[in-house]
């Protein structure tokens, strides 16, 4: 059941999409993203950003 305490802690503000993790929800996803492989160029590419962009897309259908 909805309440104000359930509402405020689901709340979606001051995220760019309603997909897109809070801090919380990525604290528990990111142990799981495997660390960039030794050796050869270090990783750039934001993978929160990846993961907002696959629950997106996932959203989607």
């Amino acid at each position: 059941m909805w309440t104000p305490e359930n509402r405020y802690q689901y709340e979606r503000k001051g995220l760019r999409y309603p997909s897109d993790l809070t801090d919380a929800e990525w604290a528990l996803v990111e142990p799981h993203i495997r660390p960039a492989k030794r050796g050869g160029r270090p990783r750039t590419t934001n993978m929160r950003e990846v993961t907002n962009a696959v629950l997106c897309l996932l959203g989607e259908f």
